[in-house]
């Protein structure tokens, strides 16, 4: 140093300060520093300072020199012990900071971990151990503490990815895998680190958390599930689980750009089950919905993987049959279907047969718009229903033109109600016996200005689609009223006026209303009418048809249950029907007297009805063996061509009053 007239005094120990230096985005680093200078021992700090500090000194002694030195030690002791003081501050403020990080740290879930590259150690907070289900010195702090835990299919992908991170391909170490817990179960982590590079681009060391993510991936799951289950529901059928009309129609224009592309044919083929209202009416729609489920399954078993069968809604299904070679591949499947379908099916305590109408359209021969398609199917199935039902018909470009006609006819209907164009026959009810007359049923005729008269099959199936059946039935109430009204102030005697009433008229609340007015407005006598229900009607809601029936029946009016032995009518809810008279359908009077069945089934609803004290009729009687057949067994009312045809007012009043 350049100084002159040292000398020794004596030996002394000198104190010395290290300082370094910390990153700011890595104060962390500070205390793994300190434990590292305060874990070094004696020997250890004696070995640093001999190999790092030197002294020279001159042997001679010069006293003066060490009071200066003294002087200069001394102020260097104060300095230091400010120092120290300074230090211990700044350490206690770290430590306080420490502790509020892994405080902040233990509150979030989130386990710290820094892994020194050049020595080969890492650190594991309790935070990451209590994450696994461990207390700190349960699990050491080793590397294999986390890998042996990670799991196998994610071990591939979180290795690369650590080491695209030490190679500095990527800025930030992210990664999200599976670790065991110490019960044995997997918990999805998040792990983000950050890797601290010399300035020749070596790591040195990488510092990073694991933040246990396995509830809210728990939670995602569950709302992509609830999100595929509305995304599900939205295209599928909620009672059969096929795809509705929304999914058909997009299914439907992929198979046209399919077919379109490789210059491919396929079929649509409409199908729709014969009568499958009746079910729901007599049995219920519980019992209907199964008849659909099982007939789902039961054409999904018969068309191919490639095939696309839904259901339209109702009991209309249909499918795309692509890749058809030819068209008789088409019927070949429609004659399957309609096989299969007229299976028997059990439900519960019920066998049920159900047929089936099936309408087929052909891409690109009908046509090649989706939508023509589908109207031509649902043509050609109106035409399967026409042709006796329980077959299938090809689509034909005259179908559209009776669509048409159905549509002209419908527009002719509302027509017909605003002018008056109908006309009321009447049917006699007599007693077999003598031919005294009972009464009369009342039916409606369609006088149609150029076509002539229209019989009711051509029309009440369109007044009850349409709904125009209401305004039809209250017409005829009312007019025929008038009629009987009219006889019994001339002074004839015409019995009881029998109506039929229609499911929708039933179903109005304000019916009973309607007609105590209809009365009131006419004057005519409750006692001299009889409505007329079908078992089908009263099984479709039993409890709601007994409660409007026994208003019906509270007013004086006669009540018959219709075309009886047809449906599925319960004893149970028959016995509190409030009904006067059972009418036996003419489909078991027809093969009167020589059918077994017709036999067995007639004498069961006339004991049936005699042991209810109910009256009995038979409708479609037409030979005196019928007649005889009867009485002889209990039924004295009948009705039938073989009594009287329907006629009009002008012709019955001669033919019963005169």
């Amino acid at each position: 140093l350049g100084l002159q007239g040292l000398k020794v005094s004596g030996e002394a120990k000198f104190e010395f300060e290290h300082h370094y230096l910390i990153q700011e985005e890595s104060p962390e680093l500070l205390s793994i520093v300190n434990k590292v200078f305060t874990s070094l021992t004696e020997q250890e700090r004696a070995a640093i300072y001999a190999k790092w500090v030197k002294i020279r000194v001159d042997l001679k002694s010069d006293y003066s020199l060490i009071w200066k030195s003294t002087g200069a030690l001394s102020f260097i002791v104060l300095f230091l012990l400010y120092r120290q003081q300074t230090f211990k501050r700044y350490q206690k403020s770290l430590e306080t900071l420490k502790e509020r990080m892994e405080l902040a740290i233990t509150g979030s879930d989130v386990g710290l971990w820094d892994w020194d590259l050049i020595n080969k150690s890492i650190y594991f907070s309790p935070t990451w151990k209590e994450m696994l289900g461990y207390r700190d010195e349960e699990l050491p702090n080793l590397f294999s503490s986390w890998r042996e835990r990670v799991h196998p299919d994610d071990l591939s992908a979180l290795i690369l990815d650590i080491e695209e991170n030490l190679e500095g391909k990527t800025d930030f170490f992210e990664n999200t895998h599976r670790l065991k817990d110490k019960e044995r179960e997997w918990k999805w982590v998040l792990t983000r680190a950050k890797t601290l590079y010399d300035k020749h681009g070596k790591a040195l060391r990488m510092t990073g958390t694991h933040t246990d993510i396995t509830a809210h991936l728990k939670v995602q799951d569950e709302l992509r599930k609830q999100k595929d289950l509305m995304a599900h529901q939205a295209y599928h059928d909620h009672l059969t689980n096929l795809p509705n009309r929304l999914l058909f129609g997009d299914r439907l224009t992929q198979s046209i750009e399919k077919a379109k592309r490789h210059e491919e044919e396929f079929a649509l083929l409409f199908i729709d089950l014969d009568r499958f209202k009746q079910i729901n009416d007599s049995l219920g729609h519980e019992v209907g919905d199964q008849v659909l489920q099982l007939i789902s399954k039961r054409l999904d078993d018969l068309i191919r993987q490639i095939d696309t069968l839904a259901r339209l809604g109702g009991d209309e299904f249909i499918i795309i049959m692509e890749g058809l070679s030819k068209a008789q591949d088409a019927s070949l499947l429609a004659q399957k279907i309609i096989e299969d379908l007229t299976r028997p099916m059990h439900i519960d305590t019920h066998t049920l047969y159900v047929s089936s109408s099936i309408g087929i359209s052909l891409y690109p021969q009908d046509d090649t718009d989706a939508n023509n398609l589908l109207k031509f199917a649902d043509a050609a199935m109106y035409r399967a229903k026409d042709e006796g039902r329980n077959n299938f018909q090809f689509y034909k470009k005259e179908m559209t033109e009776q669509a048409f006609e159905h549509v002209v006819m419908e527009a002719s209907l509302r027509h017909a109600l605003q002018e008056e164009e109908f006309v009321v026959y009447y049917q006699p009810q007599v007693d077999g016996r003598d031919g005294s007359l009972l009464g009369m049923e009342a039916l409606v005729r369609w006088q149609h200005p150029s076509m002539g008269i229209v019989p009711p099959s051509k029309f009440l199936p369109l007044a009850e689609e349409t709904g125009l059946i209401i305004a039809l039935d209250q017409w005829v109430m009312r007019h025929a009223m008038k009629q009987v009204l009219q006889w019994h102030e001339e002074g004839y005697r015409p019995g009881k006026l029998a109506l039929n009433l229609s499911m929708k008229q039933l179903q109005q609340k304000d019916f009973v209303k309607i007609l105590k007015s209809t009365f009131t407005e006419i004057g005519f006598k409750p006692q001299w009418l009889e409505l007329e229900v079908t078992e089908g009607q009263i099984m479709s809601d039993p409890d709601e048809t007994i409660t409007v029936l026994e208003e019906i029946s509270a007013l004086g009016i006669g009540l018959a249950i219709d075309d009886f032995g047809t449906g599925y009518s319960s004893l149970s809810y028959l016995k509190r029907l409030p009904i006067d008279k059972l009418k036996i359908d003419q489909s078991f009077v027809k093969d009167l007297p020589e059918d077994e069945d017709d036999v067995a089934i007639t004498k069961a609803v006339i004991a049936l009805a005699q042991s209810m004290n109910l009256n009995v009729l038979a409708e479609g009687v037409e030979t005196e063996e019928q007649k005889e057949f009867l009485i002889r067994h209990g039924c004295d009312d009948v009705q039938g061509y073989l009594l009287g045809r329907p006629i009009d007012a002008d012709e019955f009043e001669t033919t019963f009053f005169s």
